[in-house]
C-alpha cells in the first residue's frame, strides 16, 4: 500500500508541478514576469520535493513510470487550462482571391478593426486582411471569414503588446448611426 501510495503522490505532484510549468512559460513569453516568478516558485518547490522522492525509491519502477506519467498529463493539463482562459492578442492575417468587400464590410460591423491590401497572388489579384484579433474571439472572427470564402488561406500568430487598444469594440446601433460602446 505504501508504494501505491507513493507512486499515486509522485504522478499528483508531477501534474501540478508541470501544469504551472506550463502556464509560467506562457507567461513569460507574455511578458507577465511577476505572474510567472510567483508561479516558478511554486514550481521549482513541488519538483524539488518530487525529485528527492522518486531518488528516494531508485528501486521502484513504478515511481519513475508515475513520475513519467505525471510529466504527461501535466503538459495536457496545463495547455487546457491556457486554451480556456485565452489570454492576449493575436494578429490575424487572411488571403483570399474572392472579393473580401463582404467579409470586410461583415467584419466591420460587429466590431472588428480590419486592414486591407491589395495584392498580386500566383494566380492572380487577392486581398490580404488584417486584424488583431483577442484569443477568446479568434473562433468567432474565423467563422465570419469561412463564412464567405471556406478555402481562406489565414495565419494566426502571437501579438506580445498592442500600442493601442486596436482590437475588437462591439458596436451597438442607434436609429441610422452606429456607435461604439464605453
Amino acid at each position: 500500500m505504501s508504494i501505491l501510495f507513493t507512486c499515486l503522490l509522485i504522478f499528483v505532484a508531477r501534474i501540478c508541478d508541470v501544469t504551472i510549468g506550463t502556464l509560467r512559460i506562457i507567461f513569460v513569453a507574455r511578458g507577465m514576469r511577476y505572474f510567472a516568478s510567483f508561479l516558478g516558485f511554486f514550481e521549482i518547490l513541488i519538483w524539488i520535493v518530487v525529485v528527492a522522492k522518486v531518488m528516494g525509491n531508485e528501486a521502484n519502477m513504478y515511481a519513475y513510470l508515475a513520475y513519467a506519467a505525471g510529466f504527461s498529463v501535466g503538459n495536457f493539463i496545463g495547455i487546457s487550462i491556457e486554451n480556456k482562459i485565452a489570454m492576449g492578442n493575436l494578429i490575424v492575417r487572411v488571403i483570399t482571391g474572392k472579393d473580401a468587400y463582404v467579409i470586410i464590410n461583415d467584419l466591420r460591423k460587429i466590431g472588428y478593426l480590419v486592414t486591407d491590401v491589395d495584392g498580386q497572388g500566383r494566380d492572380g489579384p487577392v486581398k490580404l486582411l488584417f486584424s488583431v484579433v483577442k484569443r477568446k474571439e479568434l473562433q468567432k472572427f474565423l467563422d465570419v471569414v469561412h463564412k464567405y470564402n471556406p478555402k481562406a488561406f489565414y495565419t494566426v500568430e502571437d501579438v506580445r503588446q498592442v500600442s493601442t487598444p486596436y482590437y475588437h469594440k462591439p458596436l451597438r446601433r442607434f436609429g441610422r448611426g452606429i456607435v461604439k460602446k464605453k
